[in-house]
């Protein structure tokens, strides 16, 4: 008989449907404190780049780079480039409603469309949309994020957004968050252009405490009407899993009473 086995696949795939709405929408983050009697070595603070090193990267990596879009030095040394976004974003975001999508006439006289009405509605932007963005070396994180919102007239709150840097170490896909302060073109400089090797991605600010001051009611009641439709999707796979393993167990029941013992 096969019960016994079916019954442990069972519990293997229940397993992967129990969940909390908690969950869902915000992971806890657990801290590790380092031990407070390691011994870290002294760091030596880098001298910065002369002109000379930064222009033999930057032509590395144009000479590298098959899509047109390189990098420029200025004499002051700076350097201007482009970066490609992926948004993954798991919650609806906060949009005017009403507005028509940005012109290249309002982007040029930067006409802030999302001042011109008190109306908000809420939708999904769609998973894993790739926005490219022509920044400076000096351009952070948070001026990224801040640029990505404007771009698509997401009225939220930045800080409830967070960037990533994507790496594949070990066969493995890697997520680091990065300080708002980071600098992502000159990550980019330094890991070449193979975005397999490095890539940025726009998510949810993930923390272990939930700012909810910083979202608004009717962004509060849409994501309870996110969980209870996950809830009764998630219910309806746990009933189905469980009416599948029934009927192999009623059809593995019949066929052991049919044997003779």
């Amino acid at each position: 008989m096969t019960v016994d086995r079916s019954m442990s696949s069972l519990d293997e795939e229940l397993e992967d449907c129990f969940f909390t709405a908690k969950t869902t929408f915000f992971r806890n983050v657990q801290s590790r404190s380092p031990s407070k009697n390691v011994c870290k070595p002294s760091v030596e603070p880098q001298r910065p780049p002369t002109l000379q090193e930064i222009k033999q990267k930057i032509d590395s990596y144009n000479a590298r780079e098959k899509n047109c879009l390189g990098m420029k030095l200025s004499e002051d040394g700076t350097y201007t480039g482009f970066i490609k976004v992926h948004l993954k974003l798991r919650r609806p975001v906060t949009v005017p409603a009403g507005i028509r999508p940005q012109s290249i006439y309002d982007a040029i006289k930067e006409v802030n469309l999302a001042a011109t009405t008190d109306k908000r509605t809420s939708f999904y932007l769609p998973l894993d949309a790739i926005k490219q963005l022509h920044i400076s070396s000096t351009t952070t994180v948070s001026e990224v994020i801040q640029g990505l919102l404007k771009k698509f007239m997401v009225v939220d709150n930045p800080q409830k957004f967070a960037l990533f840097k994507r790496t594949h170490k070990d066969g493995q896909v890697l997520f680091q968050k990065l300080s708002i302060a980071d600098c992502p073109l000159h990550l980019r400089l330094l890991a070449g252009p193979d975005t397999d090797v490095l890539s940025f991605v726009l998510k949810e600010n993930e923390t272990g405490e939930v700012e909810w001051d910083a979202f608004s009611i009717p962004e509060l009641q849409n994501f309870l009407t996110i969980l209870e439709k996950e809830e009764q999707d998630k219910i309806q796979q746990v009933q189905r899993k469980y009416g599948k393993f029934r009927r192999q167990l009623e059809a593995a029941l019949r066929e052991s009473q049919g044997k003779p013992g």
